[in-house]
Formats: C-alpha cells, sequence, structure tokens
C-alpha cells in the first residue's frame, strides 16, 4: 500500500487539474447521461428512474409484490439463511419452479456470492460476456430506483422493459396464485421475483445468465440451479455482513455461501481470505470435487499504476497478470486496463470477473482477452465511487467541492472507500453525509472513517430502506454511534451532545468547529437539511484546500441523492 501511494501522489497533481477540467466538460454538455452513454456504451445494468408510463405499466406488478413479505424491508430473521431448522425454506422456490415448467434448467448459469463485491463482480462478467456477443441475463440486488433494473437481458444491458415484466406477471399470475395456495401465502417478495427472472431468462433463450445470491448462498432463493445448469460459481469476499441471519460467525458465513459450490463445477474465489476461511471454502470444494480457482493467488499480479481523465470520466490505470497452475490451468495479461470503477477493492473484483470468464473459456465458451478487456473497461455503475458534475452537485446545492456517491454499508467497504479516497485525493478534507440500514455495523463503519483522518464534518441524516422506515436507524442513534466511536480512538470532536453545544444553532456548532478546527458531527434527519450544512461546512473550512463530499452509508441515500436529481431535471445513467 505504501509503494501504491507513492505512485498516487505523482499522479495527485495531474489528477486534480485533470478532475476540475471535468467539470467545465460536462458542464458545457449539460446533464451526466450526455457525457456517460457517448464513453462507456453498453456499460453494465442501466440503472433509470420511474417515470409515470412505467409505474403505469407496471401497477398491477407493484402491488402483488407489495403484498408480499419483503425481508428487505422488514429485515431477515435470526439463521435464515443457514443450513439449519431456522434457514428458509428452499422447498416452496422448488415448488414455485416446478409449477412454472423448471426454467431454471433451460439456461445456464454464474451464480455469484460473497459479503461484499457480488454485484460490481457480476457487472465486470455481465459486459466481458456481452463484448463477446453473448446474449446474457443478469439478476442483481437490491435496485436503485425502479425494480426493472434487477434484470437485464440482451447483447445490450438493457433493463427489462416495464411491458416486458408485466406481460410475464400477467402470463405467471394464475401460477404464481396456485403456487402461493400450496404453500399458504408464505412465498416471498424476492422468491417470486427470482422465479419471474428465471422464467424469463428461459423465455428469451439467453445464451448464459449471471445470478447474484441475495443472502448467504445454501438457502437462498437463487439457490435452485441445478448441476447441470451451473457453469461455474463465484464467491468473492467473506465478511460480517448479517451474522445473525447467517449463524453469527465468519465460519457460519463462509459455510453458507460455500452452499452455491455444485458437484463437479469449478469455483471461482475472489478474496483475499483470513487463512482459515479459505480452509473452509476449499474443504467444501474438495467435498464438491470442485476444481478451485483463486483470484488473490499471491503468484498473480494485479496492481493500479495511476489516476487519470477520459471524456470527463475518473479512470485508474491498472494491470491484470494471472498465472493459475493448480486445478485448471489459466492465464492471462492485461497491461494498462482502464478501469472506471475505483479502487483496489474494484481491481480485485475485476481480477475474480477474468478468471470466472477464463473458467468459461476453459469450459469451451468463445471469449478472446480483447472481450475481456473491453468488457472491464465499459463497466460502471450508479453508486459505486460515482462522482457527480459540477452541475448536479450546484442542482443539490453543493458549491466547490467534489461530490462523490458510495453506496458502502459495512466496516470493510467504508476501509475500501477511504482508501481510494485517500489514494486519488491523498490531501483532501471530506465531509460525510451517512444514511445506513438498523441492521449495519455502526461502530465498526465509523471507526474506519474516523481513523482515516482528514475529517472535516459528519452530518447523520436518514433516508428510508427498500420503500419503508421499518429498517431505517435514526440519525440521532447513528450519531450517537460516530460519538462513541471518537471516544474509542480518542479523538476530539465538536458535536451536537456536547453541554456547552446543546443548546447551539447548526451555524453555531459549525462556527465552533471552524474556531478550533475540530471535525463537526451532528444528527440531520432531514437529508435536504444534511445537504445545506455539509455546503456550509466546506465552504467555511477549507478554502485553500481541496475538499470532498461523501454521501454514504447505503446504496439506500445513494437513491436518494439521484431522485433529488431526477426532480431537478437531472437523467443519471450509466
Amino acid at each position: 500500500m505504501t509503494r501504491l501511494l507513492s505512485v498516487f501522489s505523482l499522479h495527485r497533481m495531474k489528477f486534480l487539474k485533470l478532475f476540475r477540467q471535468c467539470s467545465v466538460i460536462t458542464n458545457r454538455t449539460g446533464p451526466i447521461a450526455s457525457v456517460r452513454v457517448g464513453l462507456l456504451g453498453n456499460a453494465g445494468p442501466k440503472r433509470g428512474f420511474c417515470s409515470s408510463t412505467e409505474d403505469s405499466e407496471l401497477k398491477d406488478l407493484m402491488e402483488y409484490m407489495d403484498s408480499l413479505k419483503n425481508y428487505e424491508k422488514s429485515g431477515v430473521p435470526v439463521g435464515a439463511g443457514t443450513d439449519s431448522d431456522d434457514g428458509f425454506d428452499l422447498g416452496r422456490m422448488r415448488t414455485l419452479m416446478e409449477l412454472l415448467g423448471r426454467p431454471h434448467f433451460k439456461f445456464k448459469a454464474v451464480h455469484i456470492a460473497g459479503t461484499k463485491g457480488k454485484g460490481s463482480t457480476a457487472a465486470f462478467l455481465c459486459n466481458i460476456l456481452r463484448a463477446e456477443g453473448y446474449s446474457v441475463g443478469c439478476y442483481t440486488s437490491p435496485h436503485i430506483r425502479t425494480i426493472r433494473e434487477r434484470i437485464t437481458l440482451g447483447r445490450s444491458g438493457e433493463p427489462v422493459s416495464a411491458k416486458a415484466l408485466n406481460s410475464l406477471f400477467q402470463e405467471n399470475k394464475e401460477t404464481l396464485d396456485r403456487a402461493m395456495k400450496v404453500e399458504n401465502g408464505y412465498i416471498s417478495h424476492f422468491e417470486v421475483l427470482t422465479a419471474l427472472a428465471f422464467t424469463l431468462f428461459a423465455k428469451e433463450k439467453v445464451d448464459i445468465a449471471v445470478i447474484e445470491a441475495g443472502l448467504g448462498g445454501s438457502r437462498d432463493a437463487t439457490n435452485v440451479i441445478p448441476s447441470s445448469g451451473l457453469a461455474t460459481s463465484v464467491i468473492t469476499t467473506i465478511g460480517e455482513e448479517h451474522l445473525g441471519a447467517l449463524g453469527g460467525s465468519l465460519e457460519s458465513i463462509a459455510m453458507a455461501k460455500s452452499g452455491i459450490m455444485k458437484h463437479g463445477r469449478p469455483v471461482v474465489l475472489g478474496g483475499p481470505f483470513l487463512p482459515h476461511i479459505e480452509c473452509i471454502l476449499r474443504d467444501k470444494a474438495l467435498l464438491m470435487s470442485s476444481p478451485v480457482v483463486l483470484a488473490s493467488d499471491t503468484r498473480n499480479r494485479s496492481k493500479i499504476n495511476g489516476f487519470s481523465m477520459h471524456d470527463g470520466r475518473p479512470f485508474q490505470s491498472c494491470d491484470i497478470v494471472l498465472q493459475l497452475e493448480s486445478d485448471l490451468k489459466l492465464s492471462i495479461e492485461l497491461l494498462d486496463l482502464k478501469l472506471y470503477m475505483l479502487g483496489s477493492h474494484q481491481l480485485q473484483n475485476a481480477a475474480t470477473a477474468t478468471c470466472a470468464a477464463l473458467c468459461l473459456r476453459n469450459l469451451g465458451w468463445r471469449i478472446s482477452d480483447a472481450s475481456i478487456r473491453t468488457g472491464l473497461q465499459q463497466t460502471h455503475l450508479l453508486g459505486r465511487s460515482q462522482f457527480l458534475t459540477s452541475k448536479e452537485a450546484q442542482a443539490l446545492g453543493l458549491y466547490g467541492a467534489t461530490i462523490l456517491l458510495d453506496g458502502a454499508h459495512t466496516k470493510e467497504s467504508a476501509k475500501a472507500l477511504m482508501d481510494t479516497i485517500k489514494m486519488t485525493f491523498p490531501e483532501s478534507r471530506l465531509t460525510l453525509v451517512v444514511a445506513m440500514a438498523n441492521d449495519k455495523d455502526h461502530l465498526g463503519f465509523a471507526r474506519e472513517f474516523l481513523s482515516g483522518g482528514h475529517l472535516e464534518g459528519v452530518l447523520c441524516t436518514e433516508a428510508n430502506i427498500a420503500g419503508g422506515k421499518s429498517r431505517t436507524t435514526a440519525a440521532s442513534v447513528l450519531r450517537n454511534c460516530w460519538i462513541q466511536a471518537s471516544k474509542e480512538l480518542g479523538l476530539d470532536i465538536v458535536h451536537d451532545q456536547m453541554t456547552e453545544c446543546q443548546n447551539f444553532s447548526m451555524d453555531q456548532l459549525v462556527g465552533l468547529s471552524t474556531s478550533e478546527k475540530r471535525p463537526s458531527l451532528a444528527a440531520v434527519p432531514s437529508f435536504p437539511d444534511s445537504i445545506k450544512i455539509a455546503n456550509q461546512i466546506s465552504r467555511g473550512r477549507t478554502r485553500d484546500q481541496s475538499h470532498i463530499t461523501v454521501i454514504t452509508g447505503s446504496l439506500h441515500i445513494v437513491s436518494l441523492t439521484l431522485a433529488t436529481l431526477n426532480r431537478k431535471g437531472f437523467v443519471t445513467m450509466n
């Protein structure tokens, strides 16, 4: 890491100069879509915004889906993802798939599980396959603005249209009702949507589907994919998210996610993993007679060379050199690769997707090195290290600062985000606007940012989770976690629970923080108000330094930010 930071420092002035030029370029062209579509073309699942026409076309489907149990909104029960009596009953899903005509037996699939990196790895792999000319079905979760984003089809990677999704629902509603009756109404929102996605992939005769597991692996609704249909499985990372639902330990989480392995089918392990966790995964692979490909093998050489700009977009120049000689002999050399997904974690995700592509090639799929390069370079996802243009920032009420959106919501992803920021802007000051779900590790998340340094302020706010408030963490609760984390780290911050500050207005709190050159921390339940205060902090404290405002904590606050821009006339696309 020290060596990498020295490289990044050499590129810093050039990068900052180019990034300022980015604002000028994008201001001339208007909304961000006008730049991004031209640059990236078919860059993975589009994350668009709902229109009144779409609302009308999907009315029946959405009313039906809203009547179902939605664990994204209510939270996942303890033990639900484990191979135990408390685990989700895959029998329900199998019954539903049988009634629908076993669509999951009618296409080949890559199945991806893991704590972090699933969506990015899926996007990289889908774009590789599309670049080679394959018709690809992709099923991911959650979505940013519209449920259609979860299902993409064909060679273009477009989300399923509202018309096609509604037609699919109407064609299968009678079967869904019959399955619901058989299962006494216990089929969930995710199970129905998964079944519809698989039915659509079979109907459209996709060449291959890339399927992201929702929770864990062994008891996830997606894990009805048969051995005969599985091309390869992928496990990206193992971390402590969803501890309660997945058995309470890293070991139980590894066991749950290893459940997607199928007999005789290769498995790609992303990593890097703790030694005993890798051992658990390898033991399961051995039990399943599954060849193992380790993307984080120390003999592989993946590195970031520096950062630059292209057509108004930041990218990192990377090398991915893989030389695998254990269970499968796979190799590739990709030099001077331009990744628009930033950070060392995204480089690892790209390497993992590359290993999956090489596995497919080993199985007889036609995939050239050129298609792998093209697919990786065309990948971009909203809410993953996404920079706003200056016009978009001004529309939000943020002036003069660089604005970064990222859906990080675990301590691991917080660390990855901080590492990315320090690599690209090593001396910039930070203001955070944070909203999180109530089942996340708020303390661990806060510690990563607080220990990273360069903080000017933290504004804890609120955003609905999956359209509801039941999983939303109150801004005051989140603020108290940041206070506790700062005390544990011995950091001196100004916050609105200090005795001398309890009757302060926000202007006074920020003023005290500024005069004493200490970071400020406050609970601001209203998202628009938190943005106003973030602007006040950035304009008041860093006139002689670059400043970044980071909106993070969940993909839901990213969605809220992009919805705000959409109402102001900005149509943000991949």
